[in-house]
């Protein structure tokens, strides 16, 4: 029987941790999305993630979710929103959860999964019709 060291028992029993704290890392952050016209900043929140609205950059954009179809929602500011919600680690990514556009005033299922190339996949889905759009990571300012 082979024996291994201390060291190479930790490294190896840490992998698994490691790689699912990495994945939760990849998408943990500010996010531009698709159409350059707001600012999600995705987070732990308990065992899911979410993502609110930080920043509205669209200068012709309202300041009010006034497409909500909740009439008691549609004076609350856009800033501070909850754009994703309830999304579970799954074998692509995180999914499970809901996206919503507030230009639609629409809620979707929705998945989101970090490509290769940095970017993020934000996937919302009616019956069987999905589209996906993609996110750009903003750098964290330092300081």
């Amino acid at each position: 029987m082979k024996r291994i060291s201390m060291a190479a028992a930790c490294a190896l029993a840490c992998m698994g941790v490691s790689q699912t704290a990495r994945a939760q890392s990849g998408v943990l952050g500010r996010w531009l999305t698709d159409d350059g016209a707001g600012v999600v900043k995705i987070e732990s929140c308990g065992r899911t993630l979410c993502g609110k609205l930080v920043s509205v950059r669209d200068p012709k954009a309202p300041d009010r979710d006034i497409n909500n179809p909740d009439p008691d929602k549609r004076q609350r500011p856009l800033v501070g929103i909850s754009i994703l919600t309830g999304l579970v680690r799954d074998d692509d990514g995180w999914g499970d959860g809901r996206v919503y556009d507030p230009k639609a005033g629409r809620s979707y299922r929705a998945s989101i999964s970090l490509a290769e190339d940095g970017r993020l996949d934000v996937t919302g889905c009616v019956l069987f019709l999905c589209r996906t759009k993609h996110w750009t990571r903003l750098e964290e300012k330092s300081g």
